[in-house]
């Protein structure tokens, strides 16, 4: 292998610091060559670093070289977290990095001028080490991660006045890997002891950044971003605002079936098929359905063409076993719980164009059909298995329905066919301990005659059709890597009969007796749920130049969708649509636990819709928490604190205000709007986030875009406030037409909102455009620009409150409600867990809630309002005090009442 570097390239510093431990395990030959020679022939300009492979490949990007060859070589171990940094600094780090680095280098700015960009991403990396105690980013040894976070930032920090010094946990990171002979000797080969200057080549050659990059490091909205526009970034915004309606393109005319059309794009999405036999809980939900909902609503938004489906899986082991506890017929089972699903997702607003199930004659034909072709083209294998069977339950046990302790972590709890803990696949066999999930006896091994996919014979055909998709589609890193992983490992062959009488029917003598493994049946569910929807179905799944599929699932289904289902259709010749961009989520616990039905911890899908709260809220918060880079958890305290702040006190808050005032100063009626330069500026900055909505939403990042909204919420609450409307219209004939400009700039963000919102809360959403009767077009379609689509004259509806606020009192008797028996037997009140859960990010949120509902008391009382108003807006501030007071720990003031004579 031959590495090509170059002085002053930043990108140099994490590959040499990692090429010195590969260099003991294969020959390297490092070149240091000129920053404008192009050593890799087929780019169209120079490209440093570069690893040549032995085979004559290159390879140019800092992370691939570092991840897929240095440290394999070096037999280090790439994880989810690992890959999960990864991901954040080539997204999150690098903008803002760059931002810094050419403002010291090229602008010569010096001291918070050159740390305020970065200033929040260092920030995270120090809480991050921080909070998790250990000495490096994914644990007590370095890893990928460390080493590439090292060297993007060596070229600031090295310079002590760039290392803020109360990140104690960073500045120790930074300096212990500072002190490594390998990182040492790739500073002295970069930078040449000239420090961030030595990049001043490489940098004079990059664009200037705009400040604006690093906001997406923080949730919350900071005054640097409303400083930097251009000139002609203010005069697009307002050519596009002028357009009004007649800028959104013409409506699509709905088809039934939708079916793809040639020229255009056509968006194929699934999700997951849950199981039959149980009722889905919240994690599961955002997994699958919820996510894919949102892409989907997103999808037709874009007017692209869009189908979107679903169905319950329902043949294997789960369903008999399900039906003999309930003493019910497979069939039987199928049905109720089907319908239990589909109430489920039709209370959760899931927009499927079809919910389907496998339970069908087109399952057993397609399922059939690919089976043939696979076995025609040698690509099915027979073979003895040594299975476990359960005498007292006299049948033999299905991987899932076989626990014991895992042969390669020593998990207790795991399955037949997979550790959820460290995720290596098992053979039941090959548990300690097994035992059967039915009645716990422990199992025997028998043999039984079954048939495999040869998954090594298809393991040429896989890669050449991964190569081709992952370099061009959105793949998560953790499904790229478990993906990875699989053929790191090798593929082996893998079984896809069962002795079972639920199921596909194998169609080959000798095997009558036997049905397809769900797992290779239950892929193909999605085929025969379109063919269920419409008898073009082959438009859809034998169309792969036309058609983008996306995939939804939990991180756990990753290699059925991603490996087995692409080699069954690859083997099959057949020309199937395969997944493009591949979408999978980490896990959602609950509290500081897993769901469990058994123990009656967490909220299931047919217990949301009782505790009173709307679908929409759910939603929010699912979304909002979405486990999207790693494992996150459901927190009921944090539910209500971003319901009361982040629903009711911002976005609430500012679509009542806007339509309120419509009403009250303007009789109902958009007034007229005539636009300052501070007005001009709020459009360029509203249509630039609103275009980064679009760019996460086309990664499909979606709790991301979601943030999008709330900042563009933010800027609205913030601009009324500033230009105080209800001031302004007491005033002059000038005056009244600047309180009319604010409030029909307002109102239209509102109408803006609200559209984005619809992937989000459907219900809210139609809701706001009900209040503000949005003209039907403006409802159906979201440009990539701010229009005006609420012009001058036009009459809104009856405004009302969007949000209601959730109490302490009843979160704690969900929190009791839902917590099984360990909530029950638990003596902390509400207010300890509280103080426990709430980290200094909400705080901060509710310090700013208690200042915002001040400045509404105190506008309030100086303008003589109704006693009653004032008293209501007073117990708002009196109840903000007491969750902040909460949060921080402190006790709370004793209620004061008159004193006795």
């Amino acid at each position: 292998m031959r590495l090509f570097v170059s002085e002053g390239a930043p990108g140099a510093l994490p590959v040499l610091a990692a090429a010195s431990r590969a260099r003991e395990r294969a020959e390297l030959l490092i070149s240091t060559v000129g920053p404008e020679e192009c050593v890799v022939p087929f780019l169209s300009g120079p490209k440093i670093p570069v690893l040549q492979l032995d085979s004559g490949n290159y390879l140019f990007s800092t992370s691939a070289i570092c991840s897929r060859y240095f440290f394999l070589l070096s037999g280090w171990e790439q994880d989810d977290l690992t890959n999960q940094w990864l991901e954040w600094e080539a997204v999150e780090l690098q903008p803002v990095l760059s931002a810094a680095l050419y403002y010291l280098v090229i602008q010569g700015k010096k001291g918070e001028d050159v740390l305020c960009p970065v200033r929040k991403a260092l920030t995270h990396i120090d809480h991050s080490l921080s909070r998790q105690s250990c000495p490096f980013l994914t644990g007590e040894t370095e890893s990928l991660a460390d080493i590439v976070l090292w060297g993007a930032l060596y070229p600031l920090l090295q310079d002590p006045a760039y290392l803020p010094e109360e990140l104690g946990a960073l500045c120790s990171w930074f300096q212990m890997l500072s002190t490594q002979e390998p990182c040492q000797q790739a500073a002295e080969t970069v930078l040449k002891q000239q420090g961030a200057l030595a990049l001043r080549p490489y940098l004079q050659k990059q664009p200037q950044p705009r400040p604006r990059e690093g906001k997406s490091v923080s949730n919350e909205p900071e005054e640097e971003e409303l400083t930097t526009l251009s000139e002609e970034e203010i005069a697009m915004a307002v050519t596009a605002w002028e357009k009004g309606l007649g800028g959104l393109p013409p409506l699509r005319p709905q088809k039934n079936p939708v079916l793809p059309v040639a020229g255009e794009k056509n968006v194929l999405i699934t999700s997951a098929l849950p199981y039959v036999n149980n009722v889905p809980h919240l994690g599961n939900i955002i997994g699958c359905v919820l996510s894919a909902d949102v892409f989907a609503r997103y999808s037709r938004l874009r007017q692209w063409n869009t189908l979107y489906l679903c169905g319950t899986d329902e043949y294997g082991t789960a369903t008999e076993t399900k039906a003999m506890e309930e003493g019910l017929t497979p069939q039987e089972i199928c049905d109720k719980y089907h319908v239990i699903h589909a109430d489920i997702y039709r209370w959760f607003n899931i927009s499927f164009d079809i919910f389907g199930r496998t339970t069908t004659q087109q399952q057993t034909e397609i399922t059939q059909d690919i089976f043939q072709r696979l076995l025609a083209r040698g690509f099915v294998l027979q073979d003895t298995v040594e299975q476990l069977r359960c005498e007292h339950c006299a049948r033999f046990l299905a991987d899932r329905f076989v626990e014991g302790v895992c042969p390669f972590c020593g998990y207790e709890e795991a399955r037949g066919d997979q550790c959820d803990k460290c995720g290596k696949l098992i053979n039941a066999i090959e548990l300690k301990k097994p035992q059967c999930k039915v009645c716990r006896s422990p199992p025997v091994v028998k043999s039984s005659q079954h048939l495999f996919l040869d998954l090594p014979k298809l393991e040429n055909l896989l890669e050449t059709w991964l190569e081709k998709v992952l370099a061009s589609s959105d793949w998560t890193p953790n499904a790229r890597f478990i993906i990875r992983s699989w053929l790191r490992d090798g593929l082996k062959p893998r079984c896809i009969t069962r002795d079972l009488k639920w199921g596909t029917p194998v169609p080959l003598e000798g095997f009558e007796d036997k049905v397809f493994y769900v797992w290779f049946d239950a892929t193909i569910g999605y085929l025969s749920i379109t063919a269920n929807y419409t008898d073009q179905w082959e438009r859809w799944w034998k169309n792969p130049e036309q058609v983008d599929l996306y995939q939804f699932m939990a991180k756990d289904n990753v290699p059925f969708h991603g490996l087995v289902f692409p080699c069954s259709a690859l083997g099959t010749e057949d020309n199937y649509t395969l997944v493009s961009h591949l979408i999978a989520t980490e896990y959602l616990n609950y509290e500081d636990g897993k769901f469990s039905k058994s123990r009656g911890v967490g909220v299931f899908g047919d217990m949301a819709q009782d505790t009173g709260i709307p679908a929409d809220i759910w939603r929010f918060y699912l979304l909002y928490i979405r486990p999207e880079g790693q494992d996150s958890a459901f927190s009921w305290t944090d539910m209500l604190l971003k319901n009361n702040s982040e629903l009711l006190n911002n976005l609430g808050n500012f679509i009542n205000r806007a339509g309120m005032f419509v009403s009250k100063f303007f009789g109902g009626y958009v007034p007229e709007m005539v636009l300052t330069l501070d007005d001009q500026r709020l459009l360029a900055h509203v249509t630039l986030e609103l275009q980064h909505y679009h760019q996460l939403l086309e990664k499909v990042r979606i709790r991301d875009a979601l943030r999008s909204i709330l900042t563009i919420s933010r800027h609205g609450n913030q601009y009324i406030q500033v230009n105080e409307p209800w001031k302004w219209i007491k005033g002059s004939e000038a005056d009244r037409q600047r309180a009319g400009t604010v409030t029909g700039l307002a109102v239209n963000i509102a109408a803006l909102l609200s559209v984005m919102l619809q992937p989000y809360m459907p219900t809210v959403s139609a809701t706001i455009q009900d209040q503000l009767q949005l003209p039907p077009p403006a409802c159906s379609v979201l440009p990539t620009n701010f229009l005006c689509t609420l012009p001058a004259g036009h009459q809104i509806g009856t405004v009302s409150p969007l949000f209601q606020k959730l109490e302490n009192d009843q979160i704690e008797s969900l929190r009791q409600r839902f917590g099984g028996g360990q909530a029950k037997a638990s003596p902390k009140p509400a207010v300890v867990e509280t103080v426990i859960t709430v980290g200094p990010q909400q705080i901060q949120v509710l310090m700013d809630e208690v200042t915002k509902q001040g400045n509404i008391v105190r506008e309030l009382k100086a303008q003589k309002a109704d006693n009653n108003q004032v008293a209501a807006e007073v117990a708002k501030l009196l109840e903000l005090k007491k969750q902040l007071a909460l949060a921080e720990g402190k006790p709370l003031d004793p209620p004061k009442g008159k004193k006795k004579k």
